[in-house]
């Protein structure tokens, strides 16, 4: 019976923590053309409110006129901010393929 709560808490807590996990994609002109990404992270603290980094997506492309931005809270951005939220520091993923 214990076993069977746990496992139900934490498949409750995992899909809780899952649906924080958000995508968002943006095309410029006609979008990537080629498999040329720039990455780089953004950090946040007090739980997002604040930046800690300018991330300029307009200089990650360059002279490019086609491009896509996608910024996304990743696996491996929700493990970080697992560890950095106890003093409220999260981070998102941005690219920009060109």
């Amino acid at each position: 019976m214990l076993k069977k709560i746990v496992s139900i808490v934490l498949v409750a807590l995992f899909l809780v923590y899952a649906t924080g996990c958000s995508t968002h994609v943006h095309t410029i002109g006609t979008g990537g053309q080629n498999s040329q990404t720039v990455e780089a992270r953004q950090w946040y603290i007090l739980w997002g409110l604040v930046p800690l980094n300018n991330v300029d997506t307009k200089v990650m492309a360059g002279d490019a006129k086609n491009y896509t931005i996608k910024t996304e809270q990743s696996f491996l951005d929700g493990v970080i901010s697992i560890v950095t939220s106890f003093v409220t520091v999260g981070c998102r993923s941005v690219s920009v393929t060109k």
